[in-house]
Order: C-alpha cells, then structure tokens, then sequence
C-alpha cells in the first residue's frame, strides 16, 4: 500500500562520472517496495569543477576519445544549489538521505546547508560515512549517519517516522536528538538474494550510457557480489570486512547465487533495454571455476549480451579466461597497481609475481579480449625509480588502456593511517578523486613531479626508448614541455590509439 511517507536521495556526484551508483539503485526499490515513495536530486551532469572526470581521462590518454552529444548528453545550464531548493518545494520530502564518498563530501556538505531552513531531518550514508561517522554527524545539517548497509535499516527508519515512534534505537544508525548521539549495535548484513531487484528509475534514462573504448553504451550494472576477498592496503574492503566481523555482523564478501543474478539480470534487460553489461564485482574471477561455468552457461543462455568486468592477474587461468571469451566478455580490467614485485608485496600487500602478472594478460591476448590495466603512482616512499617499474611492466603488455592514478589514502585504509603516523598527511586533509589524490609530504618525490608522471606515463610506455629525451621534456608544466606533450600526445593517438 503506498504511503504519503516521500523521502529525496541526494547524489553529489563527480562531474560527469556516469557509472551508476548501486547503493542507491538498491535502497530505492527497498523502499519502494515497501510503499514510501522515492525521488532523487542527482548533481552528476551540473558544471562545477574545472574539468569532468572523463575528459580528463581523455586529456592523459587514459580514455579513448568518445562524443556524449551523440546520445543528447550535455550539462545543465541551471544552477545546481537553486534546482534543489526547487526539487525540495515540489517533492517535499519527509526525510533526505545523501550517499557520499570522501571525494565528494564537501560538495554534499554545501548541497545539505543550502536546503537546511526546510528542517527536514538528513541521513548520511556511503563508505566515507561508515568511516568518518563522528566527522559527519558533527555537521549541524547532518541529524543521523548509517553505519555500514542500509537496506533494512532504512526500511525500518521510515517505518518509524511514518508511524511517528521514536527511532533512535534503529540499528546500524547513529542518531542525533536533543544533544545527545545514540550509537546502535549493527544489524545482521542482508541475504543478498532477498534484497529486491536493482532499479535504475530514480535516474535519468540517460545515466545509462557509458563510454567504453570510444563509444557510447546504454549499459546496466549488475550487482553478483558484494566485499572482496583480498587485503589491499589501499582499499577500503578490508577494513568494512573487519568491522562487520568485530560487531557480529557476518561476512561481508558474500555473493549472490546465480539463479538470482539470472532472473535479476533477464529483469533489467528487458526494463532497460541495454546493449552492454557491467558486472559489478571488484574481483569477477575469484569464484571458485565451477561457479563460473553454472555462471557462464546460465549467463549464454538467457542473457549473452557483451559484457565488461573487473578482476585480478593471480585470479587468471586458461580455463577461466576461455569461459570469458564463451560468455561474449568484451572488456575486461585488471589491476597492475605496482611494477615492483617487493614494494607490491610488503606495501600494497598484493602477492605474486611479475612473470605471473605478465602471463595472466598473454593468456588474455590469446584469447582476443581486449582489456584495460591500472596503474597506480605516488605512493608512500614512491620513488621515480619505482614509478618506472610500473612503467616497464606496461612496456611489456597490450592493453587497449591503461588507468594512470594517483594514490588517493581514503579514510578506513591501512595506508591513510601510515600516511598520518609518517606525517606525509595532516588528518583534516581531503583528497580529490583518483586522478589527483593529495600532495603528500614526503621526500622521496614531489608532486608535481608525480604529475608529469602521470601525464607522460602513456607516452613512456607505448613509445621507443630513443623517444624517452623528448617525453622527459613532456613532463614539465611549462611552455617548452606543454608544446612537446602535445605535440607527442598527436603522435600518439596516430600510432597507438
């Protein structure tokens, strides 16, 4: 039965960074499901950074070039602050949820304090909120956080409210009122094959399309595991897994059956329309070779559109990858992160070998599956030295592209925490997404020279060594090296992209 209960989504978004949030393709359906009604304010296609994510991806060669205008893409031409005063006064919501990650908390913050004479009361979620709870729950806009998953604990919120009970005892909610903060226990995590089905219908249709090796397509993410098995220093998954084992919550790396991800998956197809398919899973390949194939032969089946996903070089097989290729897998990504078989294993906590990593993509380009690798630079102790081991590693491979970030010590990392106790991080600084990180107050290499690094990277690693003199010239940020860096970059978009 519907209820007259509204709550609005608010999604401050990286400038045109169009992969589709699966949190709140999620949370929607489970209140829709349950009768409250839903409406979202979305900042993705608003003008307020210099440049967009993507074409800055474009601009360091990391991105074929591609057109959105062919698919009617374009940004606002609205003010963003006043379009949600207005989406506030039309929808009038009982109750604002803001999904956020560390990259984009300050633009949610301003978003918050614009609407704030409206008194209606604001949840926080995402990963950044999990981990800096204390930091966002300060914020005088802010009225309660929610700890970890949301899907049943908002439910019950809402029922509440609705019902106008007190809900400060909401599991995995901490709560704000009269001055005072109720810190609940967590909740079990959910059964992933209860939760309802991904529904894309709070974003605009266009939200779809995705660039993928130069062109557009109408894509769906599909959601078949949540958490991930390994214990990168630089991820956030290890600390979520520990934090939900410390509080009796159950294990966070779970997966959905694949009877569940098929009858989800002919669902969204068939709503959709899609003419590509993102598997949303941090690492595609860690199931076990039998649960690929029920996968691959169910997935040939019913569904056998093009597909893209993500995994590791240790994850790789023969058998695996020829299981891909059968199942019409396109695009596949894979993270180098490091060149340095030592630093990789004792920093980054990523064990194997580089002959393994180098095997794992022949084994892939025997197979014609065109893939992606990422690279990371400007880690703690970074070294120019070392930026060329990874460097190297991609002289040796083939990939249609490759990822070029900085590393970015997200809040909840192994690495955030040696970053402030080395003193290379004040703890208030805030980072800039991937493709700048933060400047790190460390000896070893500057920033800036991190930066034409990352620039030329590209160039290092595609083009011959007697090229390197002119790319060594590329690096630098001033005229001479800004008209050699593009002069190389037309070069190299002839030769290799």
């Amino acid at each position: 039965m519907s209820k007259e209960f509204r709550v609005l989504f608010i999604y401050p978004n990286t400038e045109m960074a169009t992969l589709v949030p699966i949190n709140l393709s999620v949370l929607a359906p489970c209140l829709k499901e349950n009768g409250f009604q839903v409406d979202l304010f979305d900042t993705t296609y608003y003008k307020w950074e210099e440049i967009n994510f993507e074409q800055k991806k474009v601009d360091l060669l990391q991105l074929k070039p591609f057109s959105y205008e062919e698919k009617g893409v374009e940004y606002k031409d609205t003010d963003m602050h006043e379009d949600l005063i207005k989406k506030v006064n039309e929808f009038r919501p009982h109750l604002i949820g803001i999904t956020m990650v560390e990259d984009t908390f300050g633009l949610g913050m301003s978003l918050l304090n614009t609407i704030k004479d409206y008194e209606v009361p604001v949840i926080a979620g995402g990963v950044f909120t999990t981990f800096s709870a204390n930091e966002v729950l300060s914020n005088e806009n802010v009225d309660m956080v929610c700890i970890g998953e949301g899907e049943e604990a908002l439910v019950e919120l809402c029922e509440k409210m609705n019902r106008n009970e007190d809900y400060s005892d909401t599991k995995n909610l901490w709560v704000k009122k009269n001055g005072k903060i109720t810190k609940n226990p967590m909740r079990q995590l959910a059964n992933l094959d209860k939760i309802p089905f991904i529904d894309y219908d709070i974003f605009e249709r266009k939200r779809l399309y995705r660039p993928m090796q130069g062109k557009i397509y109408t894509m769906v993410h599909v959601e078949i595991d949540r958490g991930c098995p390994y214990n990168c220093t630089y991820c956030e998954a290890p600390h979520l897994r520990d934090l939900f084992r410390d509080e009796g919550a159950g294990t966070y790396y779970r997966c959905k059956s694949v009877d569940r991800v098929i009858d989800e998956m002919r669902h969204l197809v068939k709503k959709y329309n899609p003419d590509y398919v993102n598997f949303n899973s941090e690492t595609f390949l860690a199931k076990p070779v039998d649960k690929l194939k029920e996968l691959a032969e169910a997935y040939k089946k019913h569904i056998g559109l093009p597909f893209w996903c993500q995994t590791r070089p240790e994850t790789v097989t023969d058998e695996k990858i020829r299981i891909l290729k059968e199942m019409n897998c396109q695009n596949t990504q894979f993270g180098i992160e490091h060149g340095n078989e030592d630093f990789r294993a004792n920093v980054l906590k990523r064990r194997y070998t580089n002959e393994h990593m180098l095997e794992a993509f022949r084994i892939v380009e025997k197979h014609g599956i065109s893939y992606t690798v990422n690279n990371i630079i400007g880690f703690p102790d970074e070294t120019r030295e070392l930026v060329f081991d990874t460097i190297n590693i991609n002289r040796q491979i083939n990939p249609a592209t490759m990822n070029v970030y900085f590393f970015t010590p997200y809040k909840g990392t192994q690495l955030h925490k040696y970053c402030i106790d080395k003193g290379y991080l004040d703890k208030d600084d805030r980072v800039h997404q991937l493709l700048d990180g933060v400047p790190l107050k460390m000896d070893s290499i500057s920033y800036q020279e991190l930066k034409g690094l990352q620039r030329t990277f590209p160039l290092y690693a595609k083009m011959p060594e007697d090229m390197f003199d002119q790319i060594r010239i590329a690096e630098k940020f001033d005229d001479e090296g800004n008209k050699m860096y593009e002069r190389l970059k037309e070069d190299y978009y002839e030769k290799y992209i």
